[in-house]
């Protein structure tokens, strides 16, 4: 890990590094390897659980790189990461059973119509993503959210995120479900505390720049120096944001426009020609 990078970047997974259907990444090969050679760590800041992440991050390359799993619930963090003494997880969340407990609360008080993680098993969440059986099964280990498929109408999700907020908790959507998790966890978040971790450990404030294609991207995309919305390939996602000319919005979708994205940003040279360096 060197230090001399003062460039971190995080990337959402689904929908944006990896094909929303096919889960392919190699449009963004390129880009994976350049950063790789110059001593650019790439973190991983997703909605997937840690036993889903560990086995990419081997395939993508990025061993020995942080990353922030269940929608910023917790951060993992290599051993060069690490204070002295320090867990290599840090939670920023509640645990997914207190989360369960409060939803089934819910449900049978209000009567919201919805299906969980928690509700079904791994066949079902497999044929729910498309995920090969064993990566739903990863899928279904969670320790700080829980996505679910909202069944009624869409008017009653006001409701259904108040009374979410008397038991502190959020509720956010991604590209495929609903995530709830606790009050103040969110990618953004997540994000703010690896720069400042970084800072501590290897001196200097990196630059960050973030990329991601849905609602639970946007706190990422706010807090990130620079940022990629990426395109969806449904209806367009609606966002605002208090800098948009930090934020480039691509024509492609998913690994095709985080390579786009990569290349407004670093092939233009917005760190400066010598960037990696």
């Amino acid at each position: 890990m060197s230090s001399s990078s003062q460039l971190l970047v995080f990337t959402d997974l689904d929908g944006s590094l990896l094909d929303h259907h096919s889960y392919d990444w190699s449009p963004a090969g390129d880009w994976l390897t350049r950063l790789r050679l110059a001593g650019v760590p790439v973190v991983i800041d997703t909605s997937k659980t840690a036993a889903e992440v560990g086995r990419l991050v081997v395939e993508l390359g990025l061993e020995g790189q942080p990353f922030v799993v269940e929608n910023g619930a917790a951060i993992h963090l290599p051993p060069d990461w690490r204070n002295e003494g320090e867990s290599g997880v840090v939670e920023l969340g509640g645990g997914a059973s207190m989360i369960r407990a409060a939803l089934v609360r819910l449900r049978e008080r209000h009567g919201f119509r919805f299906e969980g993680f928690g509700d079904v098993d791994a066949a079902k969440i497999a044929q729910w993503t498309g995920l090969a059986l064993e990566d739903a099964e990863r899928a279904s280990r969670r320790d700080g959210s829980e996505p679910l498929r909202w069944l009624d109408d869409e008017g009653r999700l006001d409701a259904f995120a108040a009374a979410l907020a008397e038991h502190g908790l959020v509720l956010t959507r991604g590209g495929r479900f609903h995530h709830v998790m606790a009050a103040g966890v969110d990618k953004g978040r997540a994000l703010v505390w690896l720069v400042e971790r970084y800072r501590q450990r290897f001196g200097g404030r990196p630059a960050s720049l973030a990329l991601g294609d849905g609602a639970n991207d946007l706190p990422m995309l706010a807090a990130a120096d620079r940022g990629v919305l990426i395109r969806t390939q449904g209806a367009p996602l609606k966002a605002r944001f208090d800098r948009p000319e930090r934020v480039y919005l691509t024509r492609e979708s998913g690994p095709e426009g985080w390579r786009e994205g990569m290349d407004h940003w670093l092939g233009q040279g917005w760190l400066g020609q010598d960037w990696m360096v």
